[in-house]
């Protein structure tokens, strides 16, 4: 593993203590991986750290939906957002599921022959630009009305996990890239099988946040321990606003608010004009936020040695890196709210394809 960090030097479970040592070891009976490489990069900060578990947790391993359909939508959104560590890692997760040919045909970029994986797929797939100007309307939410705080929840998890794998891991999640041979990914899974299968009581992260959550829970998931974490996180990626500037604030609520979902031109062009008129010591810290939400993995060395001139601590960087991806992340949950069916009572809603 001392070749998959980028940046930052994370805690190690041997050395963690407190509550960065909680969330590790709730993470290693839930997920049954004692090291978490995703995790551990947010351990320099760990309100970051507790709240981002706490969403991972509650919607995709907690609860009564499908292990195998929330999987899908985590290996969707990461296959949408480009995320290789997350595309293998979920690859070896849909394999513990014990639906191999599921998780190769999603991997090889196929449509899966089940209905539902199918349109969970599909709507996994599309909440990066559905909705956005010039794009089609998503498809229907393709899960039953009262499974969707967990599936909503999987895929803006896996919208904020994607992004911090990217700048802050690199692509290979085992030596030599095994991740990327079948046989490794199929043995993976079952080694994870029995831990992947067993179900888990939901609310059990909520205890490890740092305190209180002020922030509104979203309706799509109120009264929910989903909604109360994806609050959690909202408040403590979003505190990361204060590393910048005013102005570098709004040059990147600016540029993400504007953005149309797809993934920017090659080069580094497209930043020119929202750092244009930033003072210069303004534009290293918009610039990582600004790659952070719209392409992480093209963070450089260059970009993060720019920023660690004035701010040195791991902590920091994880936090401005968080603070841009929850800024995207806050525009896709706009955008997948607004085309969420009616509640019930306010209105029908359409038939989704059989459940998962």
């Amino acid at each position: 593993m001392a070749n998959t960090f980028r940046y930052v030097t994370p805690v190690t479970p041997e050395a963690a203590t407190g509550r960065i040592a909680d969330v590790y070891g709730q993470a290693a009976t839930d997920f049954g991986l004692a090291r978490m490489p995703v995790l551990m990069t947010l351990s320099p900060a760990p309100d970051l750290l507790t709240a981002t578990w706490a969403l991972l947790r509650e919607s995709l391993v907690a609860g009564p939906a499908s292990r195998t359909g929330r999987e899908v939508v985590a290996l969707g959104v990461s296959v949408a957002n480009r995320c290789p560590y997350c595309v293998a890692a979920h690859t070896t997760l849909l394999h513990a599921t014990g639906d191999h040919e599921l998780a190769e045909v999603i991997a090889r970029s196929g449509t899966p022959a089940d209905p539902g994986h199918a349109a969970l797929l599909g709507w996994a797939t599309a909440t990066r630009t559905a909705g956005t100007a010039g794009t089609a309307r998503p498809p229907v939410a393709p899960f039953p009305a009262e499974h969707t705080a967990e599936y909503v929840g999987t895929a803006l998890t896996f919208h904020f996990v994607n992004r911090i794998a990217s700048a802050l891991l690199t692509d290979s999640m085992l030596p030599g890239r095994l991740q990327d041979s079948r046989l490794v990914r199929s043995l993976g899974g079952r080694v994870l099988a029995r831990t992947v299968r067993r179900r888990r009581p939901a609310g059990e992260s909520l205890p490890l946040l740092a305190g209180p959550v002020t922030t509104p829970e979203p309706a799509w998931a109120a009264g929910t321990p989903v909604g109360t974490a994806f609050a959690a996180l909202r408040e403590a990626a979003g505190a990361g606003r204060a590393l910048l500037g005013e102005r570098a604030r709004a040059a990147v609520l600016e540029t993400v608010g504007g953005w149309d979902g797809e993934h920017p031109a090659m080069g580094g062009g497209w930043l020119d004009g929202p750092l244009a008129d930033l003072p210069g010591a303004d534009r290293p810290g918009a610039r990582l936020a600004l790659l952070a939400a719209l392409a992480p993995y093209r963070v450089t060395d260059a970009d993060v040695a720019a920023w660690r001139a004035g701010h040195p601590d791991d902590a920091d960087l994880v936090r401005l890196l968080a603070y841009g991806a929850i800024t995207a992340v806050e525009g896709v949950e706009a955008s997948i709210r607004r085309d969420l069916p009616a509640p019930s009572g306010a209105g029908s809603r359409p038939t989704p394809p059989p459940s998962p």
